[in-house]
Order: C-alpha cells, then structure tokens, then sequence
C-alpha cells in the first residue's frame, strides 16, 4: 500500500473498525435488517433443522483444522445459519476456483434456451479458424456435451499446456492437442475444456461469459460486484476464476434446488436443470471406495454427484455448493483446505444428520451456544507473545536486502501497542502491511496476491486486494506475520529471524503450507541500514 503516513493512520483506524463492526453482528439482527436481494432469515428448529448439528459441524471442522473461512446453510430456502471465521466476513467476495465450472456450465444451458447452441453441436464449428491442419477424428467427433462432462478424450488435463504454452491463442492450443480417446467415452477432469465452454459463449454472443450471465443470471439473483479472471485475450477462464460472497453460493444452489425458478420466473429451464445435475459418466478422483467417496458418484455437466442423493459444484481446497433436493437443502462453504472429502463427511454426518421429519425440540440453550458460535468464529492468530524487548530496537529501523529475484531492495519495521508497520521496498514502489498485534487488521494492498494462487491468471483491473494481516514474536528474535489474502482462498506468512545488523525473511504461501513443501521464493538476507 503505498500511503503517507496520516493516510496509513487512517486506514489503520478503519481497518479496526471494520473489523470490530463485522464480528459484533448476532445472527439475530439478520433477520431484521435485511438489504436488497438478501434470503430470509429464520432459525433451524423453524424449518425442521437441529441446531445441535449445526453447531457439531462448525466445532468439528474446527477441531480438524481444515481452516473453513464460510457457512452457509438453507432449508426451504431460508436461511437458518451462516458463520465466517474472522477475517473473512460477509461482505468480501471469495475466489470459487473449479466452483466456477458450474457457472460456465449454466451459461451454456441459457444459451441453449436461447437457441444460439445445442450440447451435440461439434467443439470445432465454433473455431474453424483455429483447427489444425490436420483433424484427427477424435477431435472432430468433440461435442459440446462432452466439454461439459469431462469426457472430451484427452488422456490428461489439458489445462497445463494452455497456460503453460507459447501461444497465447489458447482455444487454438486446445485443439491442437492429441485427442488419445474417443470423445464421450473417457473421464478425465479438464478445465481446459470448461476454458472452450467460455470460448463458445464469447464467440456466439461477442460478450463475455461474465458479461452474458450478469443479466440473465446474476441480476435476476442480486448478486453484484463478481469479477472473472481472464485468459491473455481476455476471454474469462471458466473453468475457475470467478469471485463471489458466500451469499452468492447459496443463491446459487437455491436456484438449482428450485429447478431454475427464482421470485415466480423461470431464470434456467427445468429440464436443463434435470439434465445438468443427473450423472452422464462415471467420475474418478478420491482415496477412498466408492461406497465412502464424493468423488466416484458420477461426473454431470459440471457438477459432480455425491452420496445421499446430493450433487454440488467445488472447487479446489474446499469451495462448496451443495444442493440436497430430498431435504430441501442447500449448503455453502469457502475454506482452504487440503482435505475435502473430510468436509464432506462433517456435512453428511451433521449438517444433513440435523433434518428432522418430526418432532423436532426448540433446545433454547443449543440454540443460544449456536449463536454464540457463529457470532465468534475466528481462523488463529499468529502464535507468540505480541512483544519483545527487540521490537523497541528495530522501530523504525531498516534493512537492506541482498540481491534478489523477487526485486525486494530494503525492508522496515515501525512498532506501536497492538500493531506493527511494515514496510517493503521493490522495483515497484514502496509497500505498507498493517499488522495487528494480537487482532487482525483489515485495509487494502498492492502487493501482488499473484504468487499464492493455484492458477495464475490474473484479475482485469486489479491493482489492490483486501488484506487481512496480523503478528507475534516466536520467540526473542523472531517477528512472524501472517498475510491473509481475504478475497481469495489463500495466505502466507513472513517470518524475520534477527541476529545483531543482521536479518533473515522468509515466505511461505499456505498451498506450501497445507503441502508441506518448501516456498518456490528463496530466504532473504539483510542487513540493517545505519
């Protein structure tokens, strides 16, 4: 954040208040304050739900550290509970990675409605342009169904080699792949061909495949300020990318649960809502046997379907919409996690567990722990003691750091009681991080989240992302902070070990973390500027 000193002052002020303000809000007030376009708001034991099996998923998700960032649950399209685990909050937008996918998949499905399309017309009459010079005939075999079933006979992703490559024409690099199977007959997960279903929108429609759904999908829902991020021709990627409020998810899966019906209108055909969510191929994916595994129920036009008679959209590290059309419920969940399928199980043996057919008790006292548990929830701090006799010596002192392929010139630190300034300088300019000591501090960076994603394609527009950062004292000579990128999935943490002039930094993004693998960035070295 490159700001003056009264400007950081400010923002640290409004980041503390923001903050204060968003984990101050009883899940009570919902029901009564209620803006445009926002779902009702009631308890579970009004819509037939235990708030005991509420209360247990949100506890053992907790105990299993599977850092969950949001909660969303619906039945009978209300909304009997929501929780995020502060920093992340209400009103921030979460990246959806492969949740995108089902997205896409509904873009395709109105623009069949609108007759522009239909699921059995050839991938390669949309791009005659773009064909190789030879077409092998798998590949002119290609259909739009199987774009949207995974089965588009490639023996591996293809998405790699997009991005990956040199052309950045990447619908003319799809086809140029090797189609080793014969299309429709071969699972493989591609979002690559999610990538070709957001080719076609925009080569049919010339917008878009966010600009197509914002008024035939996202304004019908009063879903605002979503974004896509974009291919180098600035195509949205499709099959990731989209940002979106928890808020959005449940709506999202609220729609489907009606079978395409928002307010009295038809927004997405029944039938195509049918045939959407039904499995077309047997899919493949998790550890486990199928009996056990979300991920072996079969593949559906860019949704998956789970056990229970369930189906969602996901996304990677945990970004869910799960619709249960038996118990009218829909669930939605951002996190970052390196175990999914354990999510899942919480869901079934809680969240589901909770529908009562009958009978179900008005527990004034869970009800009260429910609340209260939603009211609070909180990712941990950064471990360690908010002070050190050294944090008096280096205020306000800087570092010059060694050479460096990350282009970091020189490094500052400014204490005061309950935050730490730091600041860093690169072939960019000067960047602020407002780090509380012992709470989170909320503003604004231009730091590039770029690094931490899984994908890295980038965001049109965006120069500045909300951040979310707060620090410790690990022992005497060790200040670590923690970074979290609060509209997408990820973090990182940055941990300066001192030993007299001397410092060393080193960066961890959480993908690193949950992999338990080393940063791709090497370690820092300074040397204290006098």
């Amino acid at each position: 954040m490159s700001y003056n000193r009264r400007e950081f002052l400010q923002q640290l002020g409004f980041g503390a208040l923001q903050l204060g303000v968003i984990s101050a809000i009883p899940a009570s007030v919902w029901a009564s304050s209620l803006s445009y376009g926002q779902l009702p708001r009631t308890s579970p034991e009004s819509q037939g739900m235990s708030a005991k099996g509420i209360l247990d998923f949100a506890s053992a998700v907790e105990a299993d550290k599977l850092n969950v960032h949001s909660l969303m649950v619906l039945r009978q399209g209300k909304v009997v509970a929501e929780g995020w685990w502060a920093p992340y909050a209400p009103d921030l937008r979460h990246t959806l990675y492969s949740l995108s996918k089902s997205f896409t998949s509904t873009a395709i499905g109105l623009a069949v409605a609108e007759g522009k399309l239909k699921v059995d017309d050839k991938v390669l009459s949309f791009f005659p342009e773009d064909k190789p010079a030879t077409v092998s005939e798998n590949l002119a075999a290609m259909r739009v169904k199987d774009l949207l079933t995974m089965s588009t006979g490639h023996d591996k992703d293809s998405t790699g080699s997009l991005r990956g490559g040199k052309d950045p024409n990447w619908v003319k690099s799809f086809l140029a792949l090797p189609v080793e199977h014969q299309p429709g007959t071969f699972f493989v997960y591609n979002s690559g061909a999610t990538y070709m279903l957001s080719a076609i929108i925009q080569k049919l429609t010339g917008q878009t495949l966010l600009a197509y759904l914002t008024p035939r999908l996202f304004e019908p829902l009063a879903i605002e300020g979503m974004d896509w991020e974009t291919d180098p021709n600035g195509i949205n990627t499709g099959g990731w990318g989209l940002r979106l409020k928890t808020e959005d998810i449940a709506k999202f899966g609220q729609l489907y649960l009606q079978k395409g019906e928002w307010s009295g209108k038809q927004i997405l055909p029944a039938a195509w809502v049918e045939e959407a969510t039904r499995s077309h191929i047997q899919s493949k994916g998790g550890a486990r046997k199928q009996e056990e595994n979300d991920w072996l129920q079969g593949y559906c036009y860019q949704f998956w379907r789970c056990r229970n008679g369930a189906y969602r959209g996901d996304g990677a590290f945990g970004q869910y919409c799960i619709v249960m059309p038996k118990e009218d419920v829909v669930v939605a969940i951002t996190s970052e996690t390196g175990d999914m399928q354990k999510i899942l199980d919480h869901v079934w043996n809680h969240i589901l567990a909770s529908v009562k057919t009958s009978g179900i008790s008005s527990d004034k006292e869970v009800q009260a722990q429910l609340q209260k548990k939603l009211t609070t929830l909180a990712l941990p701090l950064t471990a360690g003691k908010p002070s050190s006799e050294l944090a008096a010596t280096l205020n306000g002192k800087s570092f010059k750091i060694a050479g460096n392929d990350q282009k970091i010139s020189k490094i500052s630190f400014e204490f005061a009681k309950g935050w730490c300034l730091f600041r860093l300088n690169d072939d960019k300019g000067e960047h602020l991080v407002v780090n509380g000591l012992g709470n989170w501090k909320v503003g604004l960076t231009d730091l590039s989240n770029m690094p931490l994603k899984l994908v890295l394609t980038p965001v049109p527009g965006e120069t500045r992302t909300k951040i979310a950062c707060n620090g410790a004292w690990t022992d005497d000579n060790t200040f670590e902070m923690t970074w979290r990128f609060i509209e997408t999935a990820h973090y990182e943490t940055v941990h300066c070990k001192f030993a007299g002039d001397d410092v060393q930094v080193e960066f961890k993004r959480s993908l690193a973390i949950i992999g338990n693998t080393k940063d791709a960035r090497p370690a820092l070295s300074g040397k204290l500027i006098t």
